[in-house]
């Protein structure tokens, strides 16, 4: 073989090397991007997840509240509760006194039977 025979096989290989080196960094760099795209959709997502926690958890604040709200409303409603039966017991034993009253001046119930 001469001398350009064998610059023809060389140039057409490093033609050939350079053809794989540029379709394999290509395909490198597609992968990276395709990476940086999934990367970038993750964090999206977390973002979401994340507010959408911060939600719920103002939402459970806002529950914890109303409860805590409702127990006090409770709370004070026991004590009024407490307060009118002792109102009315106090009412009750005073009409019970002046109906014994009443019977201990009027001369047609016998008080003996008591």
């Amino acid at each position: 073989m001469t001398w350009w025979v064998w610059l023809i096989v060389i140039v057409a290989v490093l033609i050939i090397v350079a053809i794989v080196i540029y379709l394999v960094r290509r395909q490198s760099r597609s992968a990276l991007e395709a990476k940086r795209q999934r990367a970038g959709e993750l964090r999206s997502e977390a973002e979401d997840s994340d507010l959408e926690a911060r939600e719920r958890e103002a939402a459970a604040l806002r529950v914890r509240a109303d409860a805590q709200q409702a127990q006090v409303d409770a709370d004070r409603l026991a004590r009024e509760g407490e307060a009118r039966s002792a109102d009315a017991q106090t009412v009750r034993a005073a009409a019970e006194e002046r109906a014994r009253r009443a019977d201990d001046i009027d001369p047609d119930v016998d008080t003996n039977r008591r």
